[in-house]
């Protein structure tokens, strides 16, 4: 399933380009941003079929691959989770290959199935992807509050017409 997705900056917050009011170059952003695209691309089960950073907006067209999240093993999930975040003491235990207990077992199954969902999930995508660029910006602006503007818009591409026109757009 191929999404459509857009971030918008709050107020008047650049997210890349010069400020023409300022004079301040916020170019070195879209490196930050197509980094970190591409970072969880490799980590979640979805691709980056395009993108733009536009001065305060970003767009993304997302391909969802649930197929490919749901044959990952145990082991991977739980690897791929814990790149994004550090994971309880219990899942790295797990990812070490150290010996749990049936209760262990049976709790680590269960947050794996959780983090599984997660892997292919749009919205945790989109999440990892703003989060750490608004705390970046607002360090380097050094503001605190909100950059973006609320969640993300998201729109689903249901054939190849819409595709090919959200593409073209991007």
């Amino acid at each position: 399933m191929l999404y459509h997705c857009i971030s918008r900056c709050v107020r008047r917050q650049y997210l890349c380009g010069e400020d023409p009011l300022t004079g301040k170059d916020f170019s070195h952003r879209r490196d930050w941003i197509r980094a970190r695209i591409f970072e969880l691309s490799d980590i979640f089960a979805i691709g980056i079929c395009s993108y733009a950073v536009m001065s305060n907006h970003l767009h993304v067209v997302l391909c969802v691959d649930q197929a490919e999240a749901l044959e990952w093993d145990e082991h991977e999930v739980a690897k791929r989770w814990l790149a994004l975040f550090g994971g309880t003491p219990l899942m790295r235990s797990f990812v070490a290959g150290e010996k749990l207990s049936d209760a262990q077992l049976s709790a680590v199954s269960s947050l794996i199935e959780k983090y599984r969902k997660r892997l292919f999930s749009i919205s945790w995508f989109m999440r990892c992807l703003n989060e750490p660029i608004a705390r970046w910006a607002n360090s380097e602006d050094n503001v605190t509050g909100r950059f973006w503007e609320g969640r993300f818009k998201s729109q689903a591409l249901l054939d190849e017409a819409s595709v090919i026109a959200a593409m073209a757009y991007v």
